[in-house]
């Protein structure tokens, strides 16, 4: 059954840097935005850019993701000649099975995937960056210039050059160069992650790479240098809209609080180009008589009898009478109760602030100051004090200090 596009869904991840926040599920899984998930987003580019065929490539816990993801329904990702397809690791005959041992290696594990569908171009994804990109621009200018691969690429300042892998083009936009976090960068075209190949040229090269046995399997380090040095013909394409990879606890918070800006640069709102999910089934919000609202998003079945100003609240959450909750991310199910007080914190599914407890802290001139993360399922106890920057995997006991 021949594609002329699939795509392929990198989300296996582990999420190290995301600490507490991925003990229990994958990266791509962690709550987003009040009512999404990190996957949504490159799920409903799919969509939208009618990519009708999809692969998920997962491997760290993947259980919650599978589930989340089902059929593929909510993202009108359920048709009987494509869908969206679930890759985990697999054993072969005559194999003893092995993790993905990197980008390029969980592309090769899955060539029989691909040529079933026999593409002729495969769109390369991760699964945590939120952002919104119609693929078939970028698609097009691949079928254009006949490139072998084409990478998409965000302008940043060349102090932040310094942190992503870097493009070097020519006037046409032909990249002839690449740098990964250069220290001295020589351009400020960042690359995104994402990529279009065209299919037979890709597979040859998987093939090659795996043969390497001193290859690190890995779409940066190996795959692009090689197509390079083959002389292969890389473009790169211009992406210009909201793009932000949540890979870290800061970035994850930043993103979450840019939904709240009044000129947010991704529109949630907008018709033409939604973002789907699979939301829970929820009664409306709940705003007590002492409540106090302001600057939030309120999802679905919270109750909220405290204050809560510039904060994102999944379904769920409860903010009891007298609680205060600032610049925090309360995620699905999370409970602060009476007096407790939580600043520049996100608290994970299910996790309890007891009453009297603080969580985190405003910024202030210590070294020390960071978001502060109460793990999935996790209880802060009554008057506990939890200081900025923590990461608290397991409960904390009434009165203590973490």
């Amino acid at each position: 059954m021949k594609k002329e596009v699939v795509a392929m869904l990198l989300a296996g991840g582990q999420g190290s840097r995301l600490y507490a926040l991925t003990s229990h599920v994958a990266k791509p899984a962690v709550p987003f935005g009040g009512k999404y998930r990190i996957i949504d987003f490159p799920l409903s580019n799919c969509a939208n850019s009618g990519i009708d065929t999809v692969g998920v490539l997962t491997q760290y816990r993947p259980l919650e993701l599978n589930s989340y993801i089902g059929n593929g329904q909510p993202w009108d990702l359920d048709v009987s000649d494509g869908g969206v397809h679930i890759l985990p690791p697999y054993m072969r005959e005559g194999d003893q099975g092995t993790w993905y041992k990197g980008t390029a290696n969980a592309i090769y594990q899955n060539i029989g995937f691909l040529d079933q569908y026999d593409p002729e171009y495969v769109v390369i994804l991760s699964g945590d960056h939120i952002y919104k990109m119609d693929y078939t621009d970028m698609v097009a200018l691949h079928k254009k210039t006949d490139a072998a691969c084409t990478i998409s690429v965000l302008e940043v300042t060349m102090q932040e050059a310094t942190r992503f892998g870097i493009m070097n083009v020519d006037e046409d936009d032909r990249i002839f160069e690449f740098e990964e976090k250069p220290a001295h960068p020589k351009s400020n075209l960042a690359s995104m992650g994402i990529y279009v190949f065209t299919w037979s040229k890709l597979r040859q090269y998987l093939m090659d790479d795996e043969a390497d046995p001193n290859s690190a399997n890995d779409f940066g380090k190996n795959i692009i240098p090689n197509m390079l040095n083959a002389g292969e013909k890389l473009m790169a394409y211009r992406f210009h809209g909201y793009w932000k990879d949540v890979g870290t606890i800061d970035s994850l918070w930043d993103a979450n609080m840019d939904m709240l800006a009044p000129r947010s640069s991704i529109d949630l709102y907008d018709p033409s180009w939604p973002i789907y999910a699979r939301t829970p089934i929820k009664p409306p919000h709940v705003t007590g008589p002492d409540a106090k609202i302001s600057h939030c998003l309120v999802t679905g079945g919270c109750q909220v009898d405290g204050t809560v100003a510039n904060s994102v609240l999944f379904h769920s959450a409860t903010v009891e009478k007298g609680a205060d909750v600032q610049y925090s991310i309360l995620m699905p199910g999370a409970v602060v109760k009476s007096g407790a007080k939580v600043y520049y914190t996100i608290v994970a599914e299910n996790g309890v602030i007891e009453s009297g407890a603080q969580v985190g802290a405003p910024p202030d001139d210590s070294p020390d100051w960071g978001i502060a993360v109460v793990a999935s399922g996790v209880t802060i106890g009554k008057d506990a004090v939890v200081s900025p920057h923590a990461m608290i995997r397991k409960d904390v006991k009434g009165g203590e200090k973490a």
